[in-house]
Parts: C-alpha cells; sequence; structure tokens
C-alpha cells in the first residue's frame, strides 16, 4: 500500500518541527515519510498472535530489593555532631512561624 503525502502534509509537519524547507528539500522528505510509513505497514502484516508483549528489551525480574539492616544503631554518634540535640533527636531552628 503506497502512502501518499501531499504537499499540505509536508507544510503543516515544517510547521510543527519549525522547519524552513526548500522545494528539493520537500520532495526528499515526501519521498522519505512515505518509505518510512510504508515500512510501517509492512511491519503490521507480520502474525504477532501469541507473541508477548515486552515492556524492556532484557529481562528484568525484581529490580527491587529487600530492606536490610546492615548498620546498628548509632543514633549517639550521629547526635554527638548536632549542634543542639534535645530527647534524642536534632534541635533545628524554627522555618515557619
Amino acid at each position: 500500500m503506497a502512502n501518499v503525502i501531499t504537499d499540505e502534509m509536508i507544510e503543516y509537519v515544517g510547521i510543527l518541527a519549525k522547519l524552513q524547507l526548500s522545494d528539493e528539500e520537500k520532495e526528499q522528505a515526501k519521498k522519505d515519510m512515505g518509505s518510512m510509513l510504508d515500512y510501517v505497514d509492512k511491519l503490521s502484516e507480520l502474525d504477532t498472535a501469541g507473541v508477548e508483549p515486552m515492556s524492556h528489551v532484557f529481562p528484568v525480574n525484581n529490580v527491587f530489593r529487600e530492606d536490610v539492616i546492615t548498620n546498628s544503631d548509632k543514633s549517639g554518634d550521629m547526635l554527638a555532631n548536632a549542634p543542639k540535640e534535645k530527647n534524642g533527636s536534632f534541635v533545628v531552628p524554627k522555618t515557619v512561624e
């Protein structure tokens, strides 16, 4: 099935893409767009029955890992660096009145 690309379509695409094309470039773009659409039509002829849709090129299983505690509670060490501390927490300046 031959896709027909009109001059109006090329003008419209040129406006959308903010391109100023010469007449030669418009003719080449018409040929290129037509061949791209013909290729897409050719792809639609493929039998894809039973083919599972793919969301990623590589097989991806579970990308999330379990949360594992790797260090002990060192809150005392952290609070030692705080400018102010109260009841085991940092004291910060009030930002909203």
